[in-house]
């Protein structure tokens, strides 16, 4: 790539957070009344799902699993604290969140170094054409915006540019 596409990918910032995924044995019951919350007032946790029921996938011979999500001043602090030492971290305030959560059978903490962009990359509506010969074009949130649209927007943009070298 040329020094001016290396800037412009260079420009773009994102950020990071954490996320928690509890699994649980087929039966168990997670009692609690929603689906999926959005939790704002606490320096942690984000956003708390009980997957298979936000997915409407309840099912007797899969157990449940709950995925939590922190915040982004959360997994800036943590970035490169010990992934054992954040993830008690996380479950100590998910306890006093939902202190009626099952112990689950397994559990995996995950990093997301990248997790949203936060600044896209400038100058580009969607995509970057990197090379014509072979076609080498990037694309996806990172030169929109991290929600739903922009990842739409991205891949109208992509597939556009794909169809003009066609």
């Amino acid at each position: 790539i040329n020094e001016s596409q290396k800037q412009q990918l260079e420009s773009a910032s994102y950020s990071s957070r954490y996320a928690l995924g509890l699994f649980y044995e087929a039966g168990t019951r997670i009692d609690v009344p929603w689906a999926a919350q959005y939790i704002t007032d606490n320096p942690c946790i984000r956003f708390i799902s009980i997957d298979n029921k936000k997915r409407n996938i309840e099912s007797p011979e899969i157990g449940p699993s709950v995925v939590v999500h922190t915040t982004v001043t959360f997994g800036s602090e943590h970035l490169d604290s010990d992934p054992a030492e954040v993830q008690q971290l996380i479950l100590s305030h998910l306890e006093r969140i939902v202190p009626s959560l099952p112990k689950p059978a397994s559990i995996k903490c995950q990093k997301w170094r990248y997790s949203q962009v936060t600044k896209a990359v400038p100058s580009c509506l969607g995509q970057m054409i990197l090379h014509t010969q072979p076609l080498l074009i990037c694309g996806g949130d990172g030169f929109t915006c991290s929600n739903f649209d922009g990842c739409i927007d991205s891949a109208m943009s992509l597939a556009e540019a794909v169809k003009s070298h066609l």
